[in-house]
């Protein structure tokens, strides 16, 4: 891949871009389409175009597996947390209006959080399937 310079300058200044978009999906989210599915989706492309085009070595070294592997638990768990909390506090599993003392902020406040964490877990899920597929 040494010999593709025009392709590795393209994905040098479309990347950042790339991740930019995912951040709009996933902090947007609540308030229209996307969400923390499409962002972590956008988010993982980011990492696997690197990947194809740097090399599978390159991008173990950034996105190291057991740090990503951590980071999709760590989003279970924020999923997990929230709906614990929900019950702890008197509603349902995911009932989020009861995480604040108004109903609507604690339903900005549990969308938030839940939409993160399904981001986080389905980008480190799908980085970790690219880089399992890629072995030799």
């Amino acid at each position: 891949m040494e010999h593709h310079l025009v392709l590795r300058v393209v994905a040098k200044l479309l990347l950042p871009l790339v991740f930019l978009v995912a951040l709009y999906v996933q902090f947007h989210g609540d308030f229209g389409p996307g969400g923390g599915f499409q962002a972590g989706v956008i988010f993982a492309s980011g990492f696997i175009l690197y990947g194809l085009i740097f090399g599978t070595e390159t991008l173990r070294q950034i996105a190291q597996p057991k740090i990503v592997q951590t980071i999709a638990a760590f989003g279970v768990m924020l999923y997990l947390a929230i709906g614990v909390a929900s019950l702890m506090l008197g509603g349902s599993f995911l009932d989020y209006g009861v995480l604040s003392k108004d109903p609507v902020h604690g339903q900005h406040f549990g969308i938030f959080f839940i939409e993160l964490g399904v981001g986080m877990t389905v980008a480190a899920v799908m980085i970790t399937l690219f880089l399992a597929f890629s072995q030799r």
